[in-house]
């Protein structure tokens, strides 16, 4: 009988630390500020703008580098949309058609960069590379704006991508005798990208 009390005792113990043990594996997820979720939602509709003038450039030119690199916004519009799940936001792409966008100044955007792609292929390279040029530098301004470990990786996993598409896109013109200027980071910095070799991302790109 005694041996039995002490055996009851000793499964009571156990269950008793596997329920502790439950309550320590619950991930708790830290409440994003207004400006993040701006941003990751912002975000989201800029990979898709990327993604939408690549597709009418690759059905215009049928050029390989458009097909390849909006595929690779694809993925990144999926990087951000595993952050719009976490932290439980309303994803402002859902039911959007190609060069559709809920947030009125990327459709400007992304009318007056649909325009000037259908010019030419020098043009729609140009586009190309702004976009990039454009998404480096907003990248810039989330990562200052968060120390959430989830974003900042996500943030930090684009913006190499995109270092890489400027990179291509910057190439693709200069073989057909075009240039770029930068519009949106520093001289400095689109130098220090453009005479680099392409990096190995947290994502694949």
């Amino acid at each position: 009988m005694k041996k039995l009390m002490i055996l009851v005792a000793i499964l009571a113990a156990m269950a008793s630390c596997q329920n502790s043990n439950d309550g320590a594996d619950e991930v708790i997820v830290a409440p994003l500020t207004e400006q993040e979720k701006a941003d990751i939602l912002f975000l989201r509709e800029e990979e898709k703008l990327a993604r939408d003038v690549y597709l009418l450039s690759y059905d215009l030119y049928g050029h390989i580098i458009f097909n390849n690199i909006s595929n690779s916004e694809q993925t990144h519009m999926s990087s951000v949309y595993t952050l719009i799940v976490k932290h439980n936001l309303t994803d402002p792409t859902a039911g959007k058609q190609q060069g559709e966008f809920q947030n009125q100044a990327l459709q400007n955007l992304y009318d007056s960069l649909a325009s000037q792609s259908s010019v030419s292929l020098l043009e729609a390279l140009r586009v190309g590379a702004g976009i990039e040029d454009l998404d480096i530098n907003d990248l810039d301004g989330n990562i200052s704006h968060t120390t959430k470990a989830d974003l900042l990786q996500v943030y930090s996993s684009l913006q190499c991508g995109s270092r890489n598409h400027l990179r291509n896109f910057v190439q693709q013109l200069e073989g057909i005798n075009g240039t770029y200027e930068p519009q949106f980071i520093s001289l400095d910095e689109y130098n220090t990208i453009v005479d680099t070799q392409n990096e190995r991302c947290g994502l694949v790109y």
